[in-house]
């Protein structure tokens, strides 16, 4: 392994938007959340849905601004440190990007401030409103941000320009090219799960030391019931873009599987330890011909492995195949919890269920270390292309110094670990501290309970 500016670029953009993807991950589920919470006030007229708005927008508030805040710093280095990738396929990603500004952050931008210090000052129907803005702002700009990474999985809808650049011929199928559908729809899910698994955590340890026990408990029927519906449909979901990408990029499923050879009744490997230099696999524990009936319907069924591509074609197999394990496997925790949970539930044990309440506390991450794998298989899969089967990674990085990439990436360590770790500890105090108990004031004055709700998030 060379330390050259090529890798030094991707591990930059790789921390980046490590950092970055965790806070959009989580503010498009809670966005929609506090839509929910607030339009149960509005309908029921319950305080303790209102509580729960006002604890959980200023967390919200937190995470946003995070977001922006690190994805703008991400977004420098398709000029920095990705410019000639920016100058061959620009005509074709730029407008994707322009459109999630135009569209998804205006409105979000738009509609934020009535959100967070509007109580006072409009009414509560528009107030609604601008909260859903919200939420739909946030489902709009992964929608544009999925199309434009999806099209660098599976490009189609362009052609090659006499320049050498990249053009589109119909953003129809740019946009909905063949792996967006599966894949937005994975994306989304997985905030959902990643922002359920967080407010049952945090409930989970409200309900263990005593605090605001109306709203906790309700918090925690809110997550568990979007646990026990969305987790078998992600896995759904997740399972027919494993098939898609089969079709489209056959060697990222194998790195994933680790399949080294093209055969008839392909396992499933529940553990093995990949060896790129012998194209083998040690300590394998398999179920055959369950790969095979995943991906082709049929347990008999020949599928591709790694031999059908040369060395130089394949992705890295450790760490997709790792990287694929680690993010089922947070699946399948979250399906565990949310079968225990609807279960304890059915028996009318959720409340006083203290070993169910502190694997939830435990747990809570889980979402996180799931998207975060889940994009290390999607991106580390698709290598070496940055737009597969068209353009290598090594051909779209731009002509800098290894000295100044390596100077910048200690940068970005340095100050991200200062301010990030902050803020999230910030986070992690307010969501301990739990949302406030008592009842609200009357409806007509449009004031939310205690402290004026953008006080409190001036205070955050």
């Amino acid at each position: 392994m060379e330390w050259d500016a090529l890798l030094l670029s991707r591990l930059q953009f790789a921390f980046t938007i490590g950092f970055h993807i965790i806070f959009p991950a989580f503010t498009i589920g809670l966005a929609s959340f506090l839509a929910v919470c607030e339009g149960l006030w509005l309908f029921t007229k319950k305080p303790l849905f209102k509580n729960l708005y006002l604890f959980w927008v200023k967390i919200f508030a937190l995470s946003f601004g995070m977001g922006v805040v690190s994805g703008v710093v991400m977004s420098y280095q398709f000029g920095t440190n990705w410019s000639l990738f920016s100058s061959i396929t620009g005509s074709v990603i730029g407008p994707l990007l322009a459109y999630e500004v135009l569209t998804a952050f205006f409105l979000e931008a738009s509609f934020l401030g009535i959100m967070l210090f509007g109580w006072k000052r409009v009414g509560p129907g528009l107030h609604f409103f601008s909260t859903c803005m919200v939420a739909v702002g946030t489902l709009m700009s992964a929608f544009w941000i999925l199309a434009a990474n999806s099209w660098m999985q599976t490009p189609q809808g362009w052609e090659w320009a006499e320049d050498g650049t990249m053009v589109a011929t119909s953003f129809v199928e740019v946009i909905f090219n063949p792996s967006m559908p599966a894949r937005f729809g994975h994306m989304v899910l997985a905030a959902y799960l990643t922002t359920a698994m967080v407010i049952a955590g945090a409930s989970a340890f409200s309900l263990l030391k005593q605090k605001a026990l109306p709203e906790s408990r309700m918090a925690l029927r809110m997550a568990v019931l979007m646990m026990a519906i969305v987790t078998p449909l992600q896995i759904v979901v997740g399972h027919e873009s494993g098939v898609v990408a089969h079709e489209h990029q056959p060697a990222k499923v194998a790195a994933m599987e680790g399949w080294w050879t093209t055969q008839p009744r392909q396992p499933t490997h529940l553990f093995a330890w990949p060896d790129e230099e012998n194209e083998t696999n040690h300590f394998e524990i398999s179920v055959p011909g369950m790969g095979s009936w995943f991906i082709a319907g049929d347990a008999d069924a020949e599928v591709q492995g790694l031999d059908q591509f040369a060395a130089e074609d394949r992705p890295p197999v450790w760490i997709t195949f790792w990287a694929f394990r680690i993010m089922v496997g947070m699946g399948l925790i979250m399906l565990a919890l949310g079968v225990w949970g609807a279960g304890a539930w059915a028996l009318k044990r959720l409340d006083t269920a203290r070993w169910y309440h502190r694997a939830l506390v435990l747990a809570a991450p889980s979402g996180f270390v799931a998207v975060l794998t889940g994009w290390i298989t999607a991106e580390v899969g698709r290598q070496p292309y940055v737009v597969y089967g068209v353009l290598r990674t090594a051909d779209a990085v731009s002509p800098v110094s290894t000295a100044s990439v390596a100077t910048s990436l200690m940068f970005f360590i340095i100050v991200y670990a200062i301010v990030f770790s902050a803020g999230a500890l910030y986070i992690l105090r307010l969501m301990a501290k739990g949302p406030d108990s008592h009842e609200a004031p009357p409806q007509d004055t449009n004031e939310p309970p205690g402290t004026p709700m953008g006080a409190g998030v001036q205070e955050a």
